[in-house]
């Protein structure tokens, strides 16, 4: 099963995964079936700023590099890149073999190569403001004004930075910097966000708002595995949307769903020991994982304001 969960983030914390353990035979139709709580608003990478919908995100999409599972940057579109000696300019050698999905927006709905073009223009589209992308900001005073994005050839990409910035492979590593065809963003409109065409391992295949979203495996995915085998090996990707916690666990139960990020209180006790291991009961029924993982947790404290009034945060002892 290849399912590709990537996140951009920062401090060290905890992560507990629970998926069930079922057999299938050879021939069946291997769907992989989790439950998003929070709801999945938009499948246009430019608004992907949470995680419910990065994960849907991620596999409709292909960014320049992707993080591997030791948080290192690896290729993904591009081949390779370099940097040219200021550090001021970054240049990627794109894969030529890369396909956006079949769709309606290209010519007898065809999807055509993805180019150094299509990467010019998903990543101005994040900065520009009438798309008013709630990622705008992560190249904000990083790259040049004028001309920050430039294709110099079909396979080859450049990023044009005002300074040196080390974390900027980080960044085009977010699911905002997903590649879009220029095609679809035109056709759909503002309909792109529930009609999205991408290059990655999944294509949407239906979307009822609310009630389930179903991805189908991309027949002309690129990436293959160590043996040479085309990825998705999975079929599929089935997502419900029941927003209570104590349901999504009911449906696990039942092996209507595979996967849970998180488990109800309610059931820490009839599932886990004292110390956080799988009571025995459970033990052949279900598979848990716990792993590090980054994430940035902050608090913001509002210091001058007309609301803050007579906040004791005026006091300058607090």
């Amino acid at each position: 099963m290849q399912l590709r969960l990537s996140h951009f983030v920062i401090l060290m914390a905890s992560f507990l995964m629970i998926s069930s353990c079922k057999e299938t035979s050879d021939n069946a139709v291997h769907f992989f079936r989790y439950n998003e709580s929070a709801g999945i608003a938009t499948l246009d990478p430019a608004f992907a700023k949470n995680q419910s919908l990065m994960w849907a995100v991620h596999q409709l999409y292909n960014t320049l590099v992707e993080t591997n599972d030791d948080m290192k940057m690896i290729p993904s579109a591009a081949i390779r890149w370099e940097y040219a000696d200021d550090n001021k300019r970054l240049r990627f050698f794109l894969r030529k073999d890369i396909y956006f999905h079949d769709n309606t927006a290209f010519p007898s709905g065809k999807g055509r190569r993805m180019v150094a073009n299509d990467v010019v223009y998903s990543l101005s589209r994040i900065i520009n403001p009438e798309v008013a992308s709630p990622g705008a900001w992560i190249f904000h005073d990083i790259v040049d004004s004028i001309a920050p994005f430039t294709a110099i050839s079909d396979s080859v990409f450049e990023i044009h930075l005002l300074r040196p910035y080390a974390p900027i492979l980080g960044v085009l590593s977010m699911p905002y910097c997903s590649i879009v065809p220029k095609e679809a963003i035109e056709h759909y409109g503002k309909d792109f966000r529930k009609h999205p065409v991408g290059t990655g391992p999944f294509q949407l295949k239906l979307w009822e708002e609310g009630q389930a979203l179903l991805l189908q495996k991309n027949p002309h995915y690129f990436e293959t595995d160590n043996s040479g085998r085309h990825l998705p090996y999975l079929d599929g990707i089935h997502v419900n949307f029941l927003d209570s916690k104590t349901s999504e666990f009911l449906a696990f139960r039942q092996n209507k769903i595979d996967f849970i990020n998180d488990m109800d209180p309610s059931f820490k006790d009839e599932i886990l020991t004292k110390t956080g291991q799988l009571k025995d009961k459970w033990k052949d029924r279900i598979v848990l994982e716990k792993h590090p993982y980054l994430n940035t947790e902050y608090l913001g404290i509002l210091m001058q304001d007309s609301e803050v009034g007579h906040s004791p945060l005026q006091n300058k002892k607090i």
